[in-house]
Parts: C-alpha cells; structure tokens; sequence
C-alpha cells in the first residue's frame, strides 16, 4: 500500500515584478513605508542643507555646545572655541562635511536601515505578501550594494564619534568663565550622546562581534557576559535607531537657535 502524495500550490503577492495580483491584502500596508521615506527623505535634505550652512553650530557662553553634524570640527576655518588639538590647515570648506560621511555611512550601510530604505524606497518588497517592484533580484553582490560590507567598519568609526561626542556632553557642563553649570544644551547634548551609545551597542554588528563565532559561551565568560547584556538592547535596536536619528537633527537645530540668538540656553544650575 502506497501514500498518495499531494500538494497545494500557493502563490502570495503575485509574481515578483508582476503588476498582475500585486497584493490581496486590505490594510494600509503602504503606511508603514511611506512614513520611512517621509522621515528619511527630511533627515537628509535637513543634514545636507546644515553641513553646508557653516555657521551657527558652536555656543561659547554660558556652557560650550557644539552641533554633533561639526565634532569634531577639523577644519581651519572652525569657530574659535570650537576646535579640536587637530586641524586640516587647507580645508576651508564646512567641516560638517570632513566628518557626517562616518556616521552616515554607519547608518545607511545599518542592517536595520538597510531592510526599511529597501522597502520604502526601491520597493523590494514594500511589505509582507505585496508584490516586489523588481522584476531580478542580485542582493548585495554588485555595486554599489556591494559595498554594504563595510558596516562593521562603519561601526569602529561610529564608536569614535561616540566618544568624541560624550566628550563634548561631558564638556557642557563647563562654565565659560569657570566652574560648573547645566543648561537644557547641556541636557540635550547627554540625551544625545546616550541614544548614539544605545543605537551603536544594539548593533546587529556590536552583538556579533562579542558573541559572534563563540563556539561555547564557556570558555568565554567576558564575551559571553557583553553578549548577554547587548542582547536586549538589540531587541530595542529599531526604537534606538529611529530616537538617535530624529534627536540627533533636534541636537543640531537647538544649537544652531542658540548661537543665532534665535533661542536663550537657560541654566537650570
């Protein structure tokens, strides 16, 4: 006696790259990406228009506050008060645009980032179950996607900001005519650099590189202990992902208020 095998063939969302059946579904699944691009779409039209602006992006008085878009500001031309012990004697361009090519490139190449401007923006695919827009499909095996390989990279970079920036939270609450004070810049420069620290330890790439590879967790204590602690931050990374991307655009529009004098950077002590 024999089993009669049969099967069901299901198809969900249509061919890839058909316009035909593209989806069945009912819900406002177009929502989720078209609030991607909105968001990212404004995050770099606003950061490109700043790092040109070369201006407004340093407060000497009461506390010192400086843009995250300009530190470390490397450029001869940095406002005084605002330079590092280094500087690039011939660049005289925006020194905005000497450093955001780390952080950005951290991000754009960022796993999560990756999988959301995939789907909003190329469609591939938009959401569950809808059809792809694309009718091939190579992954990330040609240029320029290729170069998405470079994210771990990108992260060693990420965490040099890092610091520099906790450098620079750190560094406000330093009273230009001496002794210590907090300001609401002071505040907004440590919430800053928290977030940047919290998306970069939640890091597909943080995780893997302290647990990643570890055939027992025995043998490696320390590494296991980082990973178990970086493992519900991961869960978290999408929330840190989006909070540090809008808060650190918020950083550079409360200093660029204060130092045109649009806005006072009131002491709380």
């Amino acid at each position: 006696m024999t089993a009669v095998e049969s099967s069901t063939k299901v198809v969900l969302g249509g061919t890839r790259g058909g316009p035909e059946a593209a989806t069945l579904r009912q819900d406002r699944w177009w929502l989720q990406p078209v609030i991607t691009v909105s968001v990212l779409t404004a995050f770099v039209i606003y950061s490109t228009w700043a790092a040109f602006q070369n201006r407004y992006y340093f407060v000497a008085s009461p506390v010192h506050l400086v843009s995250p878009f300009y530190s470390p500001c490397l450029a001869s031309t940095c406002t005084p008060g605002s330079k590092i012990g280094f500087a690039f004697s011939g660049w005289t361009l925006s020194p905005a645009l000497l450093i955001l090519i780390f952080p950005l490139g951290f991000r754009l190449t960022c796993y999560y980032y990756r999988r959301s401007y995939y789907r909003a923006f190329w469609w591939s695919p938009p959401a569950c179950a809808v059809s792809d827009a694309h009718g091939a499909y190579s992954g990330e095996t040609r240029f320029p996607l290729i170069m998405q390989n470079l994210h771990r990279y990108f992260f060693y970079a990420g965490l040099v900001f890092n610091v520099l920036l906790t450098y620079d939270a750190v560094d406000a609450f330093r009273q230009s005519g001496g002794g210590i004070a907090m300001t609401v810049g002071t505040l907004v420069l440590c919430v800053n650099a928290t977030l940047l620290w919290l998306y970069s330890l939640s890091c597909h790439a943080c995780r893997h590189l302290c647990g990643g590879g570890v055939k027992s967790f025995k043998a490696h204590p320390l590494r296991y202990r980082f990973w178990k602690f970086l493992t519900p931050l991961n869960v978290k990374h999408m929330n840190f992902a989006w909070a540090s991307l809008v808060f650190v655009a918020l950083t550079d529009v409360y200093v660029r208020l204060v130092a045109s004098g649009a806005l006072t950077d009131y002491k709380i002590f």
